[in-house]
């Protein structure tokens, strides 16, 4: 059964630009990886500061395979555009 994945990012304000950036740069990198199903980046409607990825997995494991194709500059970089650390939590269609 799919495992849907959604996760959330806020950026600090004066980095969410390059927060969306980034954002649209680990869509690339994740979307062809073996097992998903699909990905898409959210902007909040009304806080520029705050995004979302919900990404639809055939399983737990293989999104957790996929985060090997991030490289680690990028996760880095990552800590410095957050004003918090990023939440992610696994949903299953019911």
């Amino acid at each position: 059964m799919p495992i849907t994945r959604v996760n959330e990012f806020h950026a600090l304000p004066e980095k969410a630009a390059d927060l969306r950036a980034f954002l649209e740069d680990v869509v690339l990198l994740i979307e062809d990886a073996p097992g998903c199903i699909s990905v898409t980046l959210f902007a909040h409607h009304d806080d520029v500061t705050r995004f979302a990825i919900i990404e639809e997995w055939q399983s737990i494991d293989a999104h957790q395979a996929s985060v090997t194709r991030i490289p680690s500059e990028k996760i880095n970089e990552v800590r410095t555009l957050i004003a918090e650390p990023p939440k992610g939590v696994y949903y299953q269609a019911i």
